[in-house]
């Protein structure tokens, strides 16, 4: 028994063993500094069957039995005994009380009083914010850059838990589902790219949409045609991107090349190296994107067939831009909140070629939106899911061959 003076049980369920939850929430309690004891472990019998275990965590205070709480709650492990939600007033603008609930992306509840509200919009690292809308209380998730001193936060593991994505019963995943094993390039990329293509028809069909997240190799490696069908086609909602991608795309439309490469040829132009600032005047003289397009200046390229098809994009900067384009965000937390303001009804989101980018969409999607991740450098993958991006799934191809092939499947010419 732990002779530490604070516990809690936690109960957890799932398929424990052969995912490894398990030990992940052990090898937490301990790393936070907290101990634990099994007080009992129900094996699937069979293998289809869920596992449930019962857990008490202990600590050696309050506070910190809290913080593992919390910690052990990305793994899906709840208190037994919840009790009941406690908020404080945020101290001042952007500041949350020190004892604030961060959050994880999974489907979160929150107990106020005897109800149980659902939060809206699960996001990982956030505060949850308990307001009344329309004499309706309601819980979500706030950045700490947007609480305001006075805002009801919650405070402590109490009163809060948290839902894993379901699962289909062992044996009965759907043909995407072997694509949740570690990321590999030795998977068959035809059959994931049909795979991928499937899963986008239902999403559709659903009335849910499709959020693209796309770096410059978009054009570098030629696919901006094909990314162009699949615009034209309806399966990009909505496009997350920074300055780069639209830069070259642009750049390409107008000058045929990208970073100073014939994209026809594969040499260098005379100055091709301005290029890529000279489209930018271009649109900056124009306006905007959507102004260059009206105007005619812009009549080709995957931010074209965006504003023709009337699809939103957000473009968030960083200082390594050149210009930037009068549509990029330069303050990275305005383009935090475009972002955010273009995620409710997104069921599907695939990402290519680019890390950065990827890592800071996953950071704001929950848990329950299936995330691809198409790279040639594994590292992109595999940092998305450390950063609390677990479903992520990986593909590890050329984004050229990736994007033609996904557009015969999906917008045939």
């Amino acid at each position: 028994m732990s002779s530490h003076a604070h516990s809690a049980t936690v109960t957890v369920t799932g398929h424990l063993m052969d995912t490894g939850i398990l030990a992940r929430i052990l090898d937490d309690v301990l790393e936070y500094g907290g101990d634990y004891r099994i007080e009992n472990l129900d094996l699937g019998r069979q293998h289809e069957d869920a596992s449930r275990a019962l857990v008490e965590v202990s600590a050696e205070d309050a506070e910190l039995l809290d913080r593992i709480l919390m910690r052990v709650q990305i793994h899906g492990a709840n208190p037994v005994d919840p009790g009941t939600a406690l908020t404080r007033p945020a101290p001042s603008d952007g500041v949350f009380p020190d004892d604030f609930y961060s959050t994880t992306n999974l489907e979160t509840l929150v107990r106020l009083d005897r109800e149980w509200l659902r939060v809206r919009q699960p996001e990982m690292d956030c505060g949850l914010v308990v307001s009344d809308e329309d004499g309706q209380v309601v819980v979500a998730t706030v950045p700490v850059s947007d609480v305001r001193a006075g805002d009801a936060v919650v405070c402590g593991a109490h009163g809060v838990r948290v839902e894993l994505p379901p699962q289909a019963p062992r044996g009965e995943e759907d043909d995407f589902g072997f694509m949740s094993s570690a990321v590999s390039s030795e998977k068959p990329q035809a059959l994931l790219v049909r795979q991928i293509a499937e899963r986008m028809r239902e999403v559709k069909a659903e009335g849910k949409r499709i959020l693209w997240v796309g770096g410059p190799a978009v054009v570098h490696t030629g696919a901006s045609p094909a990314m162009v069908r699949l615009v034209r086609a309806g399966f990009v909602d909505v496009l997350f991107a920074g300055n780069a991608l639209a830069t070259h795309d642009i750049e390409s439309a107008l000058f045929g090349t990208s970073l100073g490469v014939d994209l026809a040829k594969g040499s260098g132009v005379p100055h091709g190296h301005e290029h890529h600032i000279r489209a930018i005047n271009t649109i900056r003289a124009a306006g905007s994107i959507q102004a260059a397009v009206d105007s005619g200046v812009l009549t080709g390229g995957v931010m074209h067939a965006m504003v023709e098809a009337g699809k939103p994009f957000v473009l968030v900067g960083s200082v390594r831009d050149d210009g930037p384009l009068p549509d990029v965000y330069t303050d990275v937390i305005e383009g935090q909140r475009a972002m955010r303001a273009q995620l409710p009804d997104v069921g599907f989101a695939i990402m290519v070629a680019t890390m950065l980018h990827s890592i800071a969409t996953g950071n704001l999607l929950p848990a329950s939106i299936p995330l691809v991740s198409v790279d040639i450098n594994p590292a992109t993958v595999t940092k998305l899911a450390d950063r609390g991006s677990a479903q992520a799934m990986g593909i590890i191809t050329d984004i050229g061959l990736f994007l033609e092939q996904l557009a015969r499947e999906l917008a045939p010419e």
